[in-house]
């Protein structure tokens, strides 16, 4: 008798065979960030669809970790599918340009709004308390910032001029435009609202396939000691890291954590994220908001 771990594998088998036979292999391809959940769809592709070359896109921001970037390049030189691209500014521009990144996206893009055109219906709906049960609200400690006395330049174009316009530039070029990414639910926030693995738009077209979309951590674990797949080292002892992406990111809720962990074992990246986000680290400890107030920084 099957385990339930192999009735997921053959059920996911099916659902990418299914998909991209219906859709075309030759409209997909593979958002690949190095990280553990892109690492096993990398392989389980491999498996429902031997031969297959859907292309494996990394975007190369300037701010992966070190080890991340590594672990793509070693892929990247054995496996002629994948595609490393580049922005067209760096994030020092980027920041410069439009802001920084604060607390989530939803808050950047209100705030930013709030800076361009001054006080929105958006704006008022996001700052009044009138109604406890809203989902989305302005935290208390934050609402200093709707004000002209504020200063720092906020945004949250961070995600779309690093990687968003980049691999929109790819997707026009390759004619490739349906990304497979690794999404999960299990991983939380916006991504538990999502209905299904397949995301049409109103006329029936595939946005966005999300096969992994109702698979645990454990499944992933399992799936991996199966085949014998080797993550990036970040994923390990000593590191253990749990997620990877943009590093020293003010959007990651774990932020401290995060910084933590780089300054015993990564303490030149760590310096790299302090000077880069520096701005909102600052105004983050001073208020003592998702950073230890009483930390002492030391950079090298």
């Amino acid at each position: 008798m099957m385990t339930e771990n192999e009735l997921i594998l053959l059920d996911r088998i099916g659902v990418i065979r299914d998909t991209i036979k219906k859709y075309g292999e030759e409209n997909f391809y593979l958002s690949f960030s190095g990280g553990k959940d892109s690492t096993v769809l990398h392989y389980l592709l491999d498996e429902a669809l031997p031969g297959n070359r859907i292309p494996r896109v990394f975007i190369d921001t300037g701010i992966e970790y070190i080890a991340i970037r590594k672990f793509v390049m070693d892929l990247a030189d054995k496996d002629n599918r994948f595609h490393i691209i580049k922005p067209s500014k760096s994030i020092k521009q980027v920041l410069e340009t439009y802001g920084y990144p604060f607390k989530s996206k939803e808050h950047a893009h209100i705030l930013a709004t709030y800076q361009r055109s001054g006080m929105t219906k958006s704006s008022e709906r996001y700052l009044d308390e009138s109604d406890g049960g809203r989902m989305l609200h302005c935290p208390k400690v934050l609402r200093y910032q709707f004000s002209p006395d504020f200063k720092l330049k906020i945004s949250d174009q961070c995600c779309l001029r690093l990687k968003k316009k980049p691999v929109k530039a790819w997707e026009a070029e390759s004619g490739r435009a349906i990304p497979i990414t690794g999404m999960r639910k299990e991983e939380g926030g916006e991504r538990k609202s999502i209905k299904g693995c397949v995301l049409t738009d109103g006329n029936g077209n595939l946005k966005k396939f999300h096969p992994l979309l109702v698979v645990s951590d454990e499944w992933e674990e399992w799936y991996a000691a199966q085949r014998n797949i080797k993550f990036c080292e970040l994923y390990y002892p000593p590191f253990d890291f749990k997620r990877t992406g943009c590093k020293g990111c003010p959007f990651a809720l774990a932020l401290q954590e995060q910084l933590t962990l780089m300054g015993v074992y990564l303490p030149g990246e760590r310096a790299q994220c302090e000077a880069i986000w520096k701005p909102v680290y600052d105004e983050y400890r001073r208020l003592g908001y998702r950073l230890n107030k009483e930390e002492q920084i030391k950079l090298f």
